[in-house]
């Protein structure tokens, strides 16, 4: 229990350190105007004319980068800053998350492999909060066999879920960043400087997922040695 703690420690605060120069990023943007002066709303719909993408509908979430696409709903959420904001973070964001609309549109294969794991991937985190109490309890400890034996199993088979959801979901965003680059460059949203400053930001959004990604697969190995050493 005590190395699970240390390395969520660490990573918490690796999460913390890159969350924060990722905000910073995006307030620094927020001043740069992005060319024709188009809303974050403006450019989603733009992008997705261009490709021909259907049925997508663009609305207005809460809070801040709380952006997101749901393919369930085949819906871009942007937040108010996001939606309203004519400047370069709101159109990196923007097309970025319409970068997601259209890898759903053209079948894209590891978003649909993530979108697979999203049911398994939720069970998982449920059990392990209850992985978690029995821990606390004392269930797991006693040798190599019986119950304890049984929960380190499912624990173990928990953060593997995890761990893979986390890995696979790398190429989704890195992908939607490249789309949404490319866009921005061709269609003159974005040049230059205005360019420059996208990717960059788009590059912090991204850290955000590698350090979700190592913490998820640290603690899967971690647990993945406390029970192969029991057993």
């Amino acid at each position: 229990m005590g190395g699970y703690i240390i390395i969520i420690g660490i990573f918490t605060l690796i999460g913390s350190v890159v969350g924060n120069r990722l905000r910073s990023k995006f307030r620094y943007y927020s001043q740069m105007p992005s060319s024709g002066n188009q809303s974050g709303a403006e450019v989603a719909y733009e992008m997705l004319k261009h490709y021909g993408v259907r049925g997508v509908k663009i609305v207005e979430g809460r809070g801040s980068l709380t952006d997101h696409y749901n393919p369930m709903t085949k819906t871009v959420a942007l937040s108010p800053d996001v939606y309203h904001g004519r400047h370069v973070s709101a159109a990196a964001v923007a097309a970025h998350e319409v970068g997601h609309a259209i890898q759903h549109a053209t079948s894209y294969g590891m978003l649909k492999l993530r979108s697979t794991l999203v049911p398994v991937v939720n069970f998982s985190s449920r059990i392990q909060q209850y992985l978690f109490y029995a821990m606390m309890f004392g269930l797991f400890a006693g040798g190599g066999s019986g119950i304890g034996q049984i929960l380190m199993m499912v624990l173990v088979a928990t953060f593997g879920a995890t761990a893979l959801f986390s890995l696979i979901t790398l190429p989704v965003e890195f992908d939607a960043s490249r789309r949404a680059l490319v866009w921005l460059d061709n269609s003159g949203v974005a040049t230059g400087a205005q360019y420059d400053g996208a990717k960059d930001a788009l590059w912090w959004a991204a850290m955000t997922y590698v350090v979700q990604a190592l913490s998820s697969l640290i603690l899967f190995l971690y647990f993945l040695l406390q029970f192969m050493g029991r057993d």
